[in-house]
């Protein structure tokens, strides 16, 4: 397939197959066909599912326990831990904890009616991270009048990624 080819499945968001030469075959791409840009991204899926059964499992141990405030501050504590855990690891993006996620189970996602009908509702925010589809490499050569000073700096080009 060739890169315009390509290019144009990347446009319709269509992941492709491509076989790199040493490197056997490859899946180019990392794109959903969901017409939300929030959810683009396959890894931004896979790591709500995670966050969702992850936390549905762990869970398990509140039913037929009271709905009350302590119970909140306990799953709070431990659904930050566990979103603590993924922010180190790299899965969410921002300067600080509070900047990556943010937990809420209180008196306003579990108002009496829902309580009522035993339900017990946790809000959960993430910020993930966004995939690198690309690597992009600047070349950029300089020259300069050298002196006296400078004639033992050898280097007259330098190579940066972005």
């Amino acid at each position: 397939m060739r890169k315009r080819e390509r290019d144009v499945c990347f446009d319709h968001r269509i992941n492709t197959l491509i076989a790199f030469p040493g490197r056997g075959v490859r899946v180019w791409g990392a794109r959903t066909l969901s017409s939300d840009p929030a959810w683009v991204h396959i890894n931004v899926r896979r790591l709500f599912i995670l966050i969702r059964k992850s936390v549905e499992r762990y869970a398990q141990w509140v039913v037929f326990e009271p709905n009350e405030e302590s119970l909140w501050k306990k799953i709070v504590r431990s659904v930050e831990n566990f979103l603590d855990d993924l922010w180190t690891q790299g899965a969410l993006v921002g300067g600080s904890r509070e900047d990556a996620f943010y937990v809420k189970c209180d008196e306003e996602t579990n108002p009496p009616e829902s309580r009522d009908a035993g339900q017990l509702v946790i809000e959960i925010g993430v910020a993930p991270v966004k995939p690198a589809e690309f690597i992009v490499v600047r070349i950029h050569q300089w020259t300069r009048e050298r002196t006296d000073a400078d004639k033992e700096e050898a280097p007259t080009a330098a190579i940066t990624a972005a």
